[in-house]
């Protein structure tokens, strides 16, 4: 009796496990790259206000899960056909004695240091959650002032 009062908020998204599962790994490229956004850390949350980001090479990064917990690195590859990014000095040895990188995943890092480029300030400016409300506020009264224009 229950199962009927929790509502979707959206009627154009599936909730389906199975429509889910097949889009994620489907997926194709840029919608990977969202998929394998990283938190941002506190000191950088509290600079741009804004909570998370794609991961990208170069960005510097530190584990706090799993068992390669507080190692930090920079990002030397974003493998998204795998959904992992490889961080400098996480590696293991091969039997050959080879050293191969191991895949982390974003969702178990947070990125200590960006790589800013103009496309990068241009993302974090849009998402500047301390400035969303206000230009919501500005698009209303335009919108008000433009109703008795016809």
């Amino acid at each position: 009796a229950l199962l009927h009062a929790i509502m979707k908020y959206n009627p154009a998204v599936s909730s389906s496990r199975r429509k889910s599962r097949k889009a994620h790994f489907t997926a194709d490229s840029t919608a990977r790259r969202k998929i394998m956004s990283c938190s941002l850390s506190k000191d950088l949350q509290a600079k741009y206000n804004v909570r998370s980001m794609p991961v990208r090479k170069d960005d510097e990064v530190q584990v706090v899960r799993g068992i390669y917990k507080n190692r930090e690195g920079k990002v030397t590859a974003c493998y998204r056909r795998k959904y992992v990014i490889h961080v400098e000095r996480i590696t293991r040895d091969k039997a050959n004695g080879a050293q191969v990188n191991v895949g982390v995943q974003p969702s178990n890092c947070v990125i200590t240091k960006l790589k800013l480029d103009k496309d990068r300030k241009a993302i974090l400016e849009r998402k500047d959650r301390s400035k969303a409300p206000a230009a919501a506020a500005t698009d209303v009264i335009v919108e008000s002032n433009m109703a008795g224009v016809d």
